[in-house]
């Protein structure tokens, strides 16, 4: 038991490492491509912060266990909306962009709505994860033109200035680390689910989303505490429409799924906190302290809820 906490430990560790160098090479090529900051932005790097769900989810499903693959998706959700967005309004209150109550947020409850309307078969067939997929196309495309036009607030990323060879080792080494700790983590969990007779649903909605959703959460604060927390949030729930949409979608496509142990109360909790967060912020474009007391509340006795059917 000890040996594979360590070994999860050491795949959390793995996946999000792994995910920093790939992202940091592939921006690296594509700024020596001449591609615009803004695009980068919203294709390489966003897709990046959402790798370690991806390759969990993929490895998971690939594996043989489905549930883990979707659970950690619908438990990153959860994670991002109560808790890291929870804490982080606690900390300071959050202002939200324009742009994200109107754009981001609207698709994020439209994608949660769609995944929960799909897993209550307990089916994912490839039909449905073409749908998603086609979604996060469609997702990127309004993104994209809406960035033309000036309507998404960006700002400069850090540049990434590698020699070419330098780039392509980094992309290889991420790639590499992403696949060998989402293997090493997913064999973890599904070991520690079976010894201590949990579902994997369950692990995918506790340990595995909380393991990848961490960075997300430490960005969030720190940014909540320096005043910038427009570009944290919008990351955030840019982030769950690529969790539910691409995620989802591609793992789908290539590996349909059969779920039994993601049941309607996360679905609706995943879409309830984040039409919850829209209610929010949709009149002030602000998260205020007691509005994340009262999503933290919620996620705590979620978490709670779960904790009481594994006891």
């Amino acid at each position: 038991m000890i040996l594979n906490i360590l070994f999860i430990i050491a795949g959390v560790f793995l996946v999000l490492w792994g995910a920093d160098r790939m992202t940091d090479g592939a921006v690296s090529i594509a700024q020596r491509l001449n591609i615009p900051q803004i695009v980068i932005g919203l294709t390489i790097v966003a897709m990046g912060t959402s790798m370690p769900e991806f390759c969990v989810s993929l490895v998971s499903a690939l594996k043989g266990t489905p549930d883990l693959a979707v659970g950690n998706v619908v438990g990153s959700n959860i994670f991002n909306v109560l808790l890291i967005v929870g804490v982080a309004a606690l900390v300071a209150p959050m202002i939200i962009s324009r742009s994200t109550v109107k754009k981001d947020i609207p698709w994020a409850v439209f994608s949660a709505i769609i995944l929960s309307a799909m897993c209550l078969d307990h089916d994912i067939s490839r039909i449905d994860a073409l749908i998603l997929t086609i979604g996060i196309i469609a997702f990127m495309i309004y993104t994209l033109r809406a960035a033309k036009k000036g309507e998404v607030e960006q700002e400069e990323g850090e540049k990434k200035d590698y020699k070419p060879i330098v780039a392509v080792g980094l992309v290889l080494l991420g790639m590499a680390c992403l696949i060998f700790g989402s293997n090493l983590f997913v064999d973890a969990a599904t070991k520690v689910a079976q010894e201590l007779h949990v579902s994997e649903g369950v692990i995918g909605l506790t340990i595995v989303a909380g393991g990848t959703s961490l960075p997300e959460l430490a960005t969030s604060v720190v940014a909540a505490r320096k005043g910038q927390s427009a570009i944290a949030i919008g990351n955030v729930i840019g982030s769950n429409v690529f969790n539910t949409l691409m995620i989802v979608g591609v793992t789908g496509l290539i590996c349909p799924m059969q779920i039994e142990g993601i049941t309607p109360i996360d679905l609706a909790v995943m879409t309830i906190s984040i039409a919850l967060l829209w209610f929010f912020s949709y009149t002030k474009f602000t998260v205020e302290r007691w509005e994340g007391a009262l999503l933290t509340l919620i996620f705590t006795g979620y978490m709670a809820w779960l904790i009481s059917n594994v006891i």
